[in-house]
């Protein structure tokens, strides 16, 4: 029963995660409405997940005080992420901006749980940082322009949003050597994922005259998995 739990929990988003990923792509009310039922439990069921595979490894999950910290980090993202799931289930700006907010907010939950992991040795030169800076960069101007030209007041807050994505995503590159090199994996393709996914979002919003339902779907299919790999990458981290 110990291990039935988390398997469960973990089957249980994987299926959320491919039916919402198809619903995007469908253009019909029907497939919309179905999406107020399967969005908002995708992050309940992985932070399930996380939670119920720290109470089943008692005498290893969590047992240095980073991993700890890391955890705590990661489910605080997870919470603020269900908040922007559900905020972008609404249509118009109000609902977008809320969406921006709660993400916004579980960014920085990230943010605090790699940097409480980061490695000694670890500096803003390092290349993941500077990529994290050359994202920034590159993509800000062109999304903030985009978004400034449906709404001047929309500039401002997706080049902060813009920041803070690639922030998270630099401070990944950062986690102590000392945990496993695969759970570090884990989670830098996660983050590379969700960067990947925030900024196909942004393209459909901002760029395309007219939305692609395939482009919708690709958008949640990266955003479930990189949430995956970065939930699964520091339970393996903390487990070792």
């Amino acid at each position: 029963m110990r291990l039935t739990r988390p398997v469960l929990a973990s089957a249980t988003y994987a299926t959320l995660a491919a039916v919402d990923t198809y619903l995007a792509g469908r253009p019909e009310p029907a497939a919309r409405r179905a999406r107020y039922v399967t969005k908002p439990l995708l992050m309940p069921t992985l932070l399930a997940r996380t939670r119920l595979a720290g109470k089943d490894e008692p005498d290893s999950l969590g047992a240095s005080a980073h991993t700890r910290s890391l955890m705590r980090g990661v489910e605080t993202a997870q919470v603020f992420s269900w908040g922007g799931d559900v905020a972008l289930l609404g249509r118009g700006q109000p609902s977008f901006l809320a969406g921006v907010g709660s993400f916004l907010t579980a960014h920085l939950g990230y943010i605090a749980g790699f940097l409480s992991a980061r490695g000694p040795e670890s500096t803003l030169s390092d290349p993941g940082p500077k990529a994290g800076i050359a994202t920034w960069v590159i993509t800000a101007p062109v999304m903030a322009v985009a978004a400034g030209r449906q709404d001047p007041t929309l500039r401002t807050p997706i080049a902060v949003y813009a920041g803070v994505l690639s922030t998270m995503f630099a401070s990944s590159t950062l986690l102590d050597r000392s945990l496993p090199e695969p759970a570090r994996r884990k989670i830098l393709a996660g983050t590379s994922l969700f960067l990947l996914s925030d900024s196909l979002l942004g393209v459909q919003k901002f760029l395309r005259r007219k939305p692609s339902p395939l482009l919708e779907s690709a958008v949640m299919a990266t955003y479930t998995t990189g949430q995956w790999l970065i939930a699964d990458g520091v339970i393996a981290a903390a487990r070792d």
